[in-house]
């Protein structure tokens, strides 16, 4: 089972087979018209497609509970069938996670190529992200699969979070720390082993770690303001909180963490056609200073289940800047 090279089945591969983000930005835009409501909503809505779209949605019960829904899928992004559907989980659940929620059921989503993959490749793809799921606590069960050319897997999640504790992106404030939970390099890696077959275990047990301590601990010290790092990278995901909170963002790129092997895996030319097409999106809205092109790639590299970028500081994880009042461009990148 696991001689199949699941990443030759697929186009794109993880976070970096998404749609690119300007592309995204237009058609959000398109749907985020004020004079289309729901008709008597049964909810209201604290959170949707304002500021570009955050990473769930989020409707009120009451006055402390809000319910938060999300949903995540993607191609393979490893050769290991057990190994994509963790990393895939996690990556769904890391939604909810970062709005500071906590996840409490999920149902699967499957693209299956049943003509040319086994299924039971697909069971253990299913296997794996149960796994994860139970691990965050999360109630697993079924969920819906269709017959498709490229394998895709991920969840639909429904967690809970507090009305006055959400993460959100429109709330980071000039003054605050900027942290990164998880190291950079996921992307350029990924390519590597979709070309290669060469497995870097630091970068899979990364992806399919839970974002769950960090978030927790973030609501805690009190922060407000996060989102997590996915297929826009560092760059685009950092550039969609300033954009919506009206702030700068600096990035001090000497204190970003990467995965080992990620530097020499741009070198050896492994960047994915997603991670060039964020590095053109928000290239007019960074100010890079003197950063060479390895840099600016590396932070705008797509990353697949990526930690959480928050406005605060939490211990045992890197501060990587601050958050500034708006200058003149919403990201700068500091040596």
């Amino acid at each position: 089972m696991t001689t199949l090279r699941l990443t030759q089945y697929a186009g794109g591969g993880g976070c970096a087979c998404k749609i690119p983000p300007g592309e995204l930005d237009d058609l959000v835009a398109a749907l985020a018209c004020p004079l289309s409501q729901p008709v008597d909503p049964a909810a209201e809505l604290l959170v949707g497609l304002e500021g570009g779209g955050d990473d769930a949605a989020v409707v009120r019960l009451d006055a402390e509970r809000a319910l938060v829904t999300t949903a995540d899928f993607f191609t393979p992004v490893v050769d290991d069938p057990y190994d994509w559907g963790r990393i895939a989980a996690a990556n769904a659940l890391s939604d909810v996670y970062a709005m500071g929620g906590t996840p409490w059921a999920a149902v699967n989503l499957l693209a299956w190529p049943r003509e040319t993959l086994p299924m039971d490749v697909a069971a253990e793809v299913l296997r794996g992200g149960r796994d994860v799921a139970h691990a965050a606590g999360c109630q697993v069960s079924g969920g819906h699969s269709v017959t498709d050319p490229e394998p895709k897997y991920g969840m639909s999640v429904v967690g809970i979070v507090h009305p006055d504790r959400m993460l959100r992106l429109d709330a980071a404030e000039p003054g605050r720390a900027l942290t990164l939970t998880k190291p950079l390099g996921s992307g350029v890696l990924n390519a590597r082993h979709k070309a290669t077959g060469t497995v870097f275990p630091e970068a899979v047990a990364a992806m399919a770690a839970l974002n769950g301590d960090a978030s927790r601990a973030a609501v805690a010290a009190g922060i407000r303001a996060g989102t997590d790092v996915t297929g826009f990278g560092l760059l685009g995901h950092a550039y969609k909180l300033a954009r919506a909170s009206g702030v700068t963002v600096a990035i001090d790129a000497s204190a970003v963490p990467f995965l080992a092997d990620a530097r020499r895996a741009v070198a050896d030319g492994f960047v994915s056609g997603g991670t060039r097409r964020n590095l053109a999106w928000v290239e007019p809205h960074v100010d890079f200073g003197a950063a060479p092109e390895a840099e600016r790639l590396l932070l705008a590299d797509a990353q697949t289940s990526g930690g959480l970028l928050l406005a605060g500081e939490v211990p045992g994880h890197p501060v990587i800047g601050e958050v500034l009042p708006r200058g003149a461009a919403p990201v700068v990148v500091r040596a």
